[in-house]
């Protein structure tokens, strides 16, 4: 489920049901423009407050509550078929998968991963160009910024978070948990040093990934949640005695940086000098190695013989591996 009637959705996970109210008076810094009842499903809309962002494009933000916990499977067609349809038109976040939560608890601090665990509600935050618009509206306005969209629903998020039954923030497409704590100190880092709050939007995640021939001594690193910013996920393999994981984390993320201020300039076959001082040759597939499915931009070592093939082939289907 691409962008479409929702571009970008963040969540709050809550320990009980909020009212709508308590929520309300968190939020005195941002224009409430109005409230509006629940859905007939909880899975379309929980009760909602509806909250400017872009006027003059109709750009608009609601923060619904669902009185139940986070629905990682999202349904079926035959078993859940309202939650299935739900999901599968954006209603819980551009680019989600089953799973999401699973693989952020996975993923993310021990302290966060315990927080989530506890959760019994959510508060989701969707911004959408398009409520109560006719059938003509564009889904995205021209000129359409992912970054700045992003960052106002983080505010919002770390508003929402000072309620006292607010456990942690949940990115479903990056498929990251974070603390309050913990969100705000990277926001703060972030505005200090000048420089992208990546770290709230997008997961680094690190994985064993033995080769065929038996060599124990290669890691994995990959991101999720670039399509929130409209770039593709990377994936890098190095080898664990050259390279350290902060190292490749460091390059994984200023290439992301590269992407953002570049778009789409990395063709196949393109090198970079990557962690470690090792070139790296690029290669786009249309799914990654790990869950949940998406294209990235797969960085594959210069100078190793017989690369695996399961780094140079497309997959039939993602792997679901637990980290290193």
């Amino acid at each position: 489920m691409p962008k479409g009637y929702f571009s970008q959705t963040l969540v709050v996970l809550f320990k009980q049901h909020v009212a709508l109210s308590e929520l309300r008076s968190l939020l005195t810094g941002f224009d409430v423009v109005k409230e509006v009842p629940a859905s007939e499903h909880w899975e379309f809309a929980g009760p909602a407050l509806v909250i400017a962002y872009l006027p003059e494009v109709n750009g608009l933000v609601a923060v619904d509550v669902v009185d139940r916990p986070w629905p990682d499977h999202m349904g079926a067609p035959k078993d859940a078929p309202t939650l299935f349809g739900a999901w599968s038109m954006g209603y819980f976040g551009p680019f989600t998968y089953p799973g999401s939560l699973e693989r952020a608890l996975q993923h993310s601090s021990p302290d966060a991963t315990d927080a989530a665990r506890q959760h019994k509600a959510f508060v989701r935050i969707h911004v959408s160009y398009v409520f109560g618009a006719d059938g003509n509206a564009r889904l995205l306005p021209e000129n359409y910024r992912p970054l700045p969209e992003l960052a106002f629903i983080t505010g919002l998020a770390s508003a929402l978070l000072q309620h006292p039954h607010a456990l942690c923030y949940f990115n479903p497409n990056g498929e990251l948990l974070l603390t309050k704590a913990n969100l705000d100190k990277q926001i703060a880092f972030a505005a200090t040093n000048a420089v992208r709050p990546l770290d709230v939007w997008m997961n680094f995640r690190l994985f064993n990934f033995d080769r065929p021939d038996g060599d124990p001594n290669w890691l994995m690193m990959d991101t999720v949640g670039n399509q929130q910013l409209d770039i593709l996920d990377q994936e890098i393999f190095f080898p664990k005695k050259d390279v350290a994981p902060d190292e490749a984390y460091r390059w994984l993320r200023n290439a992301t940086g590269y992407m953002l201020d570049n778009g789409d300039a990395i063709k196949d076959g393109d090198t970079m000098e990557g962690p470690g001082s090792r070139c790296q040759q690029a290669k786009h597939f249309s799914l990654g190695l790990i869950s949940p499915p998406r294209r990235v931009l797969r960085w594959l070592p210069c100078g190793i013989a017989d690369i695996p093939s399961v780094w140079l082939e497309e997959q039939q289907c993602p792997i679901q591996r637990a980290p290193a």
